[in-house]
């Protein structure tokens, strides 16, 4: 494959440390590299140097002649003063920009919402981030770098951009480079990765899944490296291969060796154990949300919710910015009052929530950690083990020495991290998560979720990071045109339903009368007329179809699980073989799809 970039023996040091110590690493025609590592260990460092707006203090970077290459930063960089026209496709007509499809697919996918001549000055933070990446993206370039893309990004936003990306360049041809915390979006978009550690790059074959199992390997060889990351790693693997049907059906690396290194490994969680611990916390009344609709004014922004959260539910909340994902946890937490309908809270319930904007540590920030962790509980229990408040932050990745450090000089990941410690020290037995993934690389990211794993009580996600969604939650709601709807479908059902439209502006346009006020009665009425009613025979007839239906589908996973292990075993050289075993899996996947689609019909009558 043809060079494209690269650096030879690179080293960068500042007065306090040193960041690269002569580092030798390419980018060539076809390469898809996801960038992983702890925070502040040079992964943005590393992009400013291949692309030359960093020098280096000894070393070289090579780029081929006549590469073009444009890169994303982490922060804003266009100018205020430009509408969004300009900032996007500059001073070029509109017959001679909407004629590109390329230019038409990227204001469609990004800018959608925004207005095409509003000044940037005027947009938010996160309309900035798009308008940013949008001009990015319109450009011809040989190679492009993105540093946090999907800041600032929904799931759909993410789904369209990792698509965009795998489309862009024909095959073999283009250089990516993409520095994220965001899992799924590195599955999707690498065939490589770049782990950024100890002053060095080491490089890995395939995207984040692939990477996970060569760095447990890795693990297990080193005998210097702790037990503790070595397991943490071993979990997170597991759920790699237990997780979503879409992850496993294609898996990115050898299936016999995920197998060995998982055989021994328990669930990522007791589910069983832990809704008993929620219920002997809780009983049996958590939230109920009957009936409710939430108006500010003449905005409607939630109609008709009905939602009856349960002692240990583990649910995921998804919705495009401003569709009232919000809202609904402020009817949970009680900061937001019911229009209409009633919301019920159990006696012994016990909300904490972990917000973005830190407030929890704004009286303490001039105190150190370990004077701030000593005011709480002196232990905590985590996976049936009690631990001390020192050793949950050593999990979160806090070292012996930040622990004499002011919360105020603590990095964002940091105060994340702490802020998460001190709710959890409080002892909560409901806890809401508001966009939990800020600030966290993927190592404190997989910390985390191993943390929740051992939560005893009723967790609500509100998150665009779809790995975490599917990892920690065990069902998914979204807030689609001001309602409430149960995903039994998971991220993939919403993804089609926003496709198709539902809760677009389109959508909630057609929800309003001729005067342009919400029309919520007729809308009911009208909604509730057009959905089957099933009734005695019927109704009995349909839910032995889904029971069966779920049999169906739990035999056919079994075989293609069988399947899979066949597969590893096969003689790897008899191609013949290996295809007839191949089309075998891909018929059973087929017909799962086909009884999949069945039972959301089914389940879309009965719910």
């Amino acid at each position: 494959m043809a060079h494209l970039l690269g650096a030879e023996a690179l080293h960068l040091e500042y007065p306090t440390r040193v960041i690269f110590d002569s580092v030798t690493v390419g980018l060539n025609e076809g390469d898809r590299v996801g960038i992983v590592g702890r925070n502040g260990d040079g992964k943005s460092t590393l992009l400013s140097l291949l692309s030359g707006r960093l020098e280096p203090d000894a070393g070289r970077v090579t780029r081929r002649r006549g590469v073009t290459l444009g890169m994303l930063d982490q922060a804003d960089t266009v100018d205020p003063a430009l509408t969004v026209a300009q900032a996007v496709v500059g001073e070029l007509d509109e017959h001679v920009w909407a004629g590109d499809a390329r230019v038409r697919d990227v204001i469609a996918g990004l800018l959608g919402d925004i207005d095409w001549h509003a000044v940037i000055d005027t947009l938010s933070g996160g309309q900035r981030r798009r308008v940013a990446l949008a001009a990015l993206l319109v450009g011809d370039w040989d190679v492009i770098f993105l540093d946090e893309p999907t800041n600032h990004l929904d799931v759909e936003g993410i789904a369209w951009l990792a698509e965009h990306l795998k489309r862009r360049w024909p095959n073999g041809q283009g250089g990516l480079a993409v520095v994220t915390h965001d899992r799924w979006f590195l599955d999707e978009v690498s065939n490589q990765t770049w782990e950024v550690h100890d002053r060095l790059i080491e490089p890995f074959e395939g995207g984040y899944a692939a990477y996970i199992l060569q760095r447990v390997e890795r693990d297990r060889m080193a005998t210097t490296m702790e037990a503790k990351r070595q397991n943490l790693m071993k979990k997170e693997l597991a759920w790699l291969r237990r997780g979503a049907p879409a992850r496993t059906a294609k898996p990115k690396f050898r299936i016999d060796a995920a197998e060995a290194l998982i055989a021994d490994e328990p669930p990522i969680r007791d589910t069983v154990s832990l809704t008993q611990m929620a219920t002997a916390r809780l009983g049996k009344d958590v939230v109920d949300i009957l009936d409710v609709s939430v108006s500010f004014g003449d905005k409607l922004v939630l109609e008709g919710v009905e939602w009856r959260i349960a002692p240990g539910e583990r649910t995921g909340i998804l919705g495009v910015n401003g569709a009232g994902k919000s809202t609904l946890l402020g009817l949970v937490t009680g900061a937001v009052q019911a229009t209409t309908g009633t919301v019920k809270r159990g006696k012994t319930v016990k909300i904490a929530t972990l917000t973005q904007q830190l407030s929890e540590l704004g009286e303490v920030l001039n105190d150190r950690v370990s004077e701030v962790i000593g005011r709480y509980r002196t232990s905590y229990v985590a996976g049936g083990k009690e631990l001390t408040p020192g050793q949950l932050l050593e999990r979160l990745g806090f070292t012996s020495a930040q622990l004499q450090t002011p919360v105020k000089d603590l990095s964002g990941g940091q105060k994340r991290r702490l802020q998460l410690l001190l709710i959890l020290l409080d002892e909560p037995n409901v806890l809401i998560l508001d966009e939990p993934t800020n600030d966290l690389d993927t190592d404190m990211l997989a910390a985390l979720e191993d943390l929740l794993d051992s939560f005893p009580g009723t967790l609500l996600v509100v998150s665009h990071d779809r790995y975490l969604i599917e990892r920690v939650t065990d069902q998914q709601y979204a807030v689609l045109d001001h309602r409430l709807r149960h995903l039994p479908g998971g991220l993939e059902q919403y993804l089609v339903l926003r496709k198709a439209g539902e809760g677009s502006a389109d959508a909630r346009a057609r929800d309003r009368g001729p005067g342009g006020t919400a029309s919520s009665a007729a809308t009911a009425a009208a909604a509730e007329a057009s959905r089957p009613v099933l009734a005695g025979a019927e109704l009995r007839a349909a839910e032995k179809e889904r029971s069966s239906l779920e049999r169906r589908i739990n035999r056919l996973t079994g075989e293609i699980d069988t399947q899979h292990r066949r597969i590893a075993e096969f003689d790897q050289s008899d191609y013949v073989g290996l295809g007839a075993l191949t089309a075998e899996v891909r018929a059973l996947e087929e017909q799962i799809a086909t009884l999949e689609t069945r039972w959301l019909e089914l389940s879309e009558l009965l719910d």
